[in-house]
Parts: structure tokens; sequence; C-alpha cells
């Protein structure tokens, strides 16, 4: 039996609950995916290096054991077949790497989630591509703070208005979700602005962040077509300054 924690951490070491924290010192080890193409460095994969230094347990933290990232089409041309292949044909590559791992090493695992794992994150399902590989494992999850939670916060708005629906989506689907008739929209897993389909939303209201709660912070808010140039060139500000940017947004109609 090999057991794994699945640990939402939010966007950093202050995020982290008492409750992760505690889980992170009872690990043997953490599994991280590492992005970096070999000349630059994963900041992410720093944070979460940083995560598990300030929570080490009485014989030192855990170690970090990363991972060389596989491969995946990131190409803009996607169709949403083609993208949902894609990201299952990449999943399926990473639950073989972490299931080397753990066969090799056993004991107990961790794996630190970005916000909160039960929200645009697939670390639940590539565990249960480990199990369904025949390996013996047993996992929980612990919450942590998600990025619709952090936007909230940083503009200090309600997400949803008095008795009225939010709903959450990707970037890739924003237009499918106006199109429905949906008015007060989230949207997670966005590509860089200049790429997403804004039509006819100019008179809508944006609440914009990225890299919340993390170094490289941007904010932004106003009327969409007049703030929108200055979302492009933040979010180019947030990934200069780091070398990664994870931003999200909060449209509505007025």
């Amino acid at each position: 039996m090999v057991r794994v924690r699945i640990l939402g951490v939010g966007m950093g070491p202050q995020h982290v609950t008492t409750e992760a924290a505690e889980a992170l010192r009872s690990v043997d080890y953490v599994l991280a995916a590492d992005k970096g193409d070999g000349s630059d460095d994963d900041g992410l994969l720093d944070l979460r290096r940083a995560i598990v230094a300030d929570n080490a347990g009485p014989g030192g933290p855990a170690e970090v054991v990363a991972l060389h990232d596989p491969p995946r089409d990131r190409s803009d041309r996607l169709t949403t077949a083609g993208y949902e292949r894609a990201v299952s044909d990449w999943h399926a590559a990473r639950a073989a790497r972490y299931a080397r791992i753990l066969q090799q090493r056993g004991g107990t695992a961790a794996f630190l989630v970005w916000g909160d794992p039960s929200l645009y994150d697939s670390t639940i399902r590539i565990v249960e591509r480990i199990r369904d590989l025949g390996m013996n494992v047993d996992y929980d999850v612990l919450p942590g703070i998600s990025a619709p939670q952090l936007l909230a916060a940083r503009h200090r708005i309600v997400l949803n208005e008095v008795g009225r629906p939010v709903h959450v989506t990707t970037g890739r689907r924003l237009q499918e979700a106006v199109a429905g008739g949906l008015d007060n929209i989230v949207a997670m897993l966005n590509p860089p602005p200049e790429r997403l389909d804004l039509t006819g939303l100019d008179e809508w209201t944006i609440w914009w962040g990225a890299n919340l709660g993390a170094t490289g912070e941007r904010l932004v808010s106003g009327r969409l077509g007049d703030v929108f140039g200055s979302v492009v060139e933040a979010r180019r500000a947030a990934k200069a300054e780091t070398g990664w940017v994870m931003d999200l947004f909060l449209v509505r109609k007025p």
C-alpha cells in the first residue's frame, strides 16, 4: 500500500492551512512536476520547495522529487475535442511517470496543488489513473484557498449578486457561456487575453487578476472595453517579473 496526500496550498506558504501543514509534516516525500526547459528554472517548483521548507517536521523538510513534465499539445488551433484528447494523453503520461516513482519509493507521498484540488485541477484524476494502472494506492484530499476566492478578496467584491448564481468556466468556453444566457462568469485556465474571444462584452465589467497572492500579482477592473489594454500589459508584466503567470477574471453584464 502506498499512501498519497493531495494538499491544496493556495498560492504559497502564507495560504497553507494548519491541516495541510500537519499533513505535509507526515509525508516521506513530495512529488512535483518540473516545467523548466533546461535553461530556465521553474518558478512554481521553487515555490513548492518554499512551502515544504516552511512546514518541515522534526526530521527536517520532506524531500521534493521533481519529474520533468511530459509535453502537451498547447496549440491555439485545437478544437474542443482535440484539446480534451491532448489533456487526456498528458494526464496518462504524468500518471505513468508518477506511478514509477511511487512504486520505487513506496511510503507516503504528497502532491501540492495550487489553489484547491476540486477546481480546475487534475491531480485527483491522475491519482485515480495511477490506481487504474494496478497500483495499490490510498489517498486523501485536503482543501486549499482557491483562485476565485483570492480574486474576490483582492477586488473586495462578492462573486455573485444577491440571490443570483456565478458560473465558473474556462476562457476557451467563455462565449459558450454567454450564448447560454449566463451573465456573471468566472473564467479560469485562460490563454493570453489577446487570444480570448471577448466579442460583445465591451460594456461588461471585468475584475481581473494574475499571480494572486504571489510575486507578480496584478489587478485590473473596470468596463471591459476601456481596460482591455491594461489587462494585456499587466499580464505581460506579471510574466516578465516571475517567469510564469496564472490569471483569471470575473465578467458581469451591467
